[in-house]
């Protein structure tokens, strides 16, 4: 049970000075709280023998009063260094889960669904938060406390009396211990269920539009209701268990007000202890109902905190399959890229995606690439962004192999357009600047020129400043894509990567951008894989992919008089875009 707190001794060691303090002044605030029932007693024993004069019940109010400030002043003071701590706690933890996913590759998004990585990032830490808060502050009350008002009941007042209204407690440890065990099973498996809840409401989210052109949606809300019955019926089964713990707490505390107000009278009968003696034991087992509570709070919490600290450093334990080698390699500027006899396969398939392409790209040249659906285009680009591991051969940079040279530096070298454009849900403007935080407008007008936006912003609402929804929403998808295009260009990358990023642009749109980008990417290396050959035509070298080999290459014209693939598809598009143009 305590193995949560082994598993954050990380977080108590850098933070022990503040959980030292708090637990410090935790103590001594439930010290003075046990000073007033004392009080109270002496007070009803004065009483009783007709000694209460004027001036000692002044003092004792006064030492009331005293004890008040004391008593909240220290409690401010516990309350807020305890509870601060579990926030910063979280903070950092979340820190860490952001820090982590960015440095994620795709094979860890396929294995995580994206709902359950938001289940870990908000309910597990908010359950990891109350144990590093909550969780001390019912510890330190379920065990120093009820031991500080035990001692001062069997010391102060009587050891029979103490021990026979304790006899419950033993009952409650055993059945306390039951009970943890059944909230830890059944909350990792109510987690589970909401992380799988969260996937299909942001997979209805983003499909709306396609649910409701397939008029789905009566039956994609009866998957909902299917899958939010399952998180009800499991958060009911932990809410069972849940619902076991204060009564049980309230039987074992009612048996012990019985045994302490029914033996008392017995021993006050006998002249044993005093009537103040009784009042005050029984204010102290009233004390005694929060410790015992605690215990069962303890056991709730620090299984749950358990099994969502579990979730978490499963998610953090994740070890990406690409990282940066242990000694890597300065290269000040890209004057080639070679792909040597390069092999590659997805993790979990046993064909290869690409089979022996070797390709050497200069500085300054444009690479078309073109090929079928499903021919390795994407593939190639994935792999000198160095997003899967586990290729065979070698791609270098300026003669040094892309395994030696840091991800920063090679990331930081290319503009990367893929085929499936992500727009951010803030405005045009801040989407663009993403390629560079410190752009001014006059540049945001430039790129938007090259990617031959700037009709499509004066017919927008309020221009750059108009919010494109989430993921875009509110844009079609040319205009996605050409937004996209601008958040490259304003990068002025070393390394272009077109990706089929201009496949929702008509043909015209397409060979305005291109000749804006054979103007403006002179010296720089360019790579273009499209469907449209029209968009390769102008490129100083082109290669055809099927099945992941390179079939044909060359220059267009080269590969006209090859009298290949190539040529048949160029032949094919030029008489479909005649026909369109008759049209």
């Amino acid at each position: 049970m305590f193995q949560v707190f082994k598993k954050l001794d990380w977080f108590f060691k850098h933070y022990w000075k503040r959980y030292t303090f708090a637990i410090l002044a935790l103590i001594t605030a439930s010290a003075i709280g046990l000073i007033p029932p004392k009080l109270v007693g002496f007070t009803i024993d004065q009483i009783q023998f007709n000694s209460l004069t004027t001036q000692f019940l002044t003092s004792i109010i006064l030492g009331y009063l005293a004890l008040i400030v004391v008593h909240y002043t220290i409690s401010f003071l516990w309350d807020y260094t305890l509870f601060g701590g579990a926030v910063i706690l979280e903070k950092w933890v979340r820190s860490n889960l952001m820090s982590h996913f960015l440095k994620m590759t795709p094979t860890f998004y396929g294995k995580y669904r994206t709902g359950d990585l938001m289940a870990r990032s908000t309910n597990d830490l908010k359950a990891i938060n109350l144990t590093a808060g909550y969780g001390v502050l019912t510890l330190v009350d379920s065990s120093i406390f009820m031991l500080m008002i035990i001692l001062v009941m069997g010391f102060t007042i009587s050891w029979q009396l103490t021990i026979a209204a304790l006899i419950p407690l033993p009952i409650m440890a055993v059945v306390m211990n039951k009970y943890g065990a059944a909230i830890h099973s059944r909350f990792t498996k109510a987690q589970a269920a909401f992380g799988e809840m969260n996937n299909e409401v942001l997979e209805s989210i983003r499909g709306v539009r396609v649910i409701r052109a397939f008029v789905q949606e009566k039956q994609d809300a009866e998957r909902f209701e299917n899958m939010t019955e399952n998180v009800y019926s499991k958060n009911i089964e932990v809410a069972k268990i849940d619902a076991l713990f204060e009564p049980t707490m309230k039987i074992l505390v009612g048996l012990s007000y019985a045994i302490g107000l029914g033996y008392g009278a017995f021993l006050v009968f006998g002249n044993k202890i005093t009537l103040g003696d009784l009042v005050t034991f029984n204010v102290y087992l009233g004390m005694l109902i929060w410790p015992m509570f605690a215990v069962g709070e303890l056991i709730n919490i620090l299984q749950r905190g358990n099994a969502s600290l579990d979730r978490v450093n499963n998610t953090l334990d994740y070890e990406a399959d690409v990282k940066d080698a242990e000694k890597l390699q300065t290269v000040n500027k890209v004057d080639s890229i070679q792909f040597a006899h390069v092999n590659f396969s997805y993790p979990g398939t046993e064909m290869n995606q690409l089979t022996d392409i070797s390709l050497l790209v200069k500085k300054g040249q444009t690479i078309g690439i073109v090929g079928k659906t499903g021919a390795g285009k994407s593939t190639l680009f994935k792999l000198l962004l160095r997003q899967y591991a586990g290729l065979t051969g070698q791609i270098s940079i300026s003669n040094v192999d892309l395994l030696n040279i840091s991800l920063e530096q090679i990331r930081s070298w290319i503009g990367y357009v893929p085929q499936d454009q992500i727009m951010f849900s803030k405005t045009i403007r801040e989407n663009i600047q993403f390629g560079k935080t410190e752009a001014t407008d006059e540049e945001i007008f430039r790129v938007m020129d090259l990617a031959h936006f700037l009709d499509d912003i004066k017919q927008l609402p309020n221009g750059l400043d108009t919010q494109v929804g989430e993921t875009g929403i509110t844009l079609s998808g040319g205009q996605k894509q050409r937004v996209a295009l601008a958040r490259a260009f304003i990068k002025n990358p070393e390394i272009l990567i077109l990706d089929d990023s201009m496949s929702a642009v008509d043909g015209k749109t397409e060979a305005k951008i291109i000749e804006h980008l054979r103007r403006e990417r002179k010296n720089k290396t360019t790579f273009i894989a499209s469907h449209r050959l029209s968009a390769v035509t102008h490129a100083d070298h082109i290669i055809v992919l099927e099945n992941g080999k390179i079939i044909e290459e060359g220059t267009h014209e080269a590969l006209i008089a090859f009298n290949g693939w190539y040529k048949e598809q160029y032949n094919a598009q030029q008489l479909e875009d005649g026909e369109v143009a008759s049209e």
